[in-house]
């Protein structure tokens, strides 16, 4: 098993808004201010990001959202949808307008494109006992060493983790990262915002995990895993430097997919270390990030065949 691909899908956004089901507890969202149009600037960054991506030689599959169902978040399909080489794994969502995504048909378009998986494993049901996974948002998956490492929140619940784990045979690394919000300490709606896994690389927040002793058994699992850790502080995670994604391109090279803003972020020695590890790919994406709370990695569902 390969820790990345060189086949992803993502989704064109139609009806793209700051939503209002996700904000009570995505912290990155700005719902203070309004940009009118604010779908068609994501669209425009979502245009740029495929066309970036497919230059650096990625095969992107896109879903196009026509806005039937009103999915504002639809651009984020890592959070309903993940692939696992024969398996397609379908997840329960905490906001209602994101439920509705499993109705976009990620599964169709990926076979019009000859991608078919045996089985299908559909957590969905879960939503409806209010017991959420939000998919490879809440779960960063070690895909080689089979770990997966879950920040709990009202969006991951640790025993759908746990049952996760046990089907599809991953060792859970359970903790808690929060971030300071007026004075308060609350969860990460998403581990994928402050942990970013890579064949040799891991970049994290480790400050946002406040337990001494789930940091440390975060830390040596990654060190006994031979990862190379790249700590972020806590500004550099609300510029989405954690929210990065390895990948690979059509002639089997790495690269690493960020955001303008996270690139910008990191200083001129991380950038460096990185470069280590893969070409570093870039593309604009403030509105999306600004609105949505998500940047690049939680655009892109990476496709293993």
């Amino acid at each position: 098993m390969t820790q990345s691909t060189n086949c992803i899908l993502m989704v064109r956004p139609a009806a793209f808004r700051a939503n209002e089901e996700t904000a009570v507890n995505n912290y990155f969202q700005d719902t203070e201010s309004v940009e009118k149009n604010s779908n068609l600037l994501a669209r425009a960054e979502f245009d740029n990001t495929v066309n970036t991506l497919e230059t650096a030689g990625v095969r992107v599959v896109v879903v196009d959202d026509t806005g039937k169902y009103d999915t504002p978040d639809s651009l984020f399909p890592n959070n309903v949808i993940s692939f696992h080489r024969d398996k397609a794994i379908l997840y329960p969502m905490f906001a209602p307008n994101r439920q509705r995504e499993i109705f976009l048909n990620h599964l169709g378009t990926l076979e019009k494109e000859g991608i078919h998986f045996k089985t299908l494993k559909d957590y969905t049901l879960y939503a409806d006992q209010e017991i959420y996974l939000e998919g490879t948002g809440v779960l960063v998956l070690d895909r080689i060493h089979k770990i997966a490492y879950c920040s709990i929140s009202e969006r991951a619940h640790e025993s759908l983790a746990l049952l996760f784990c046990q089907d599809n045979g991953y060792t859970p690394i359970i903790f808690h990262a929060t971030q300071e919000v007026e004075g308060q300490h609350l969860p990460i709606y998403h581990s994928n915002v402050m942990m970013a896994m890579g064949t040799a690389f891991c970049v994290i927040c480790l400050d946002s995990i406040r337990d001494s002793d789930e940091r440390m058994q975060v830390k040596q699992s990654l060190v006994q895993t031979s990862k190379t850790i790249i700590p972020i502080s806590e500004d550099q995670m609300h510029h989405f430097c954690g929210n990065i994604l390895e990948l690979k391109n059509k002639d089997n090279e790495t690269l690493i997919a960020m955001s303008e803003q996270a690139y910008r972020a990191f200083s001129e020695a991380q950038i460096a270390q990185l470069e280590t590890f893969g070409k570093i790919v870039s593309a604009p994406l403030y509105t999306i990030e600004k609105f949505g709370g998500g940047s690049m990695r939680c655009m892109i569902a990476e496709v293993f065949t």
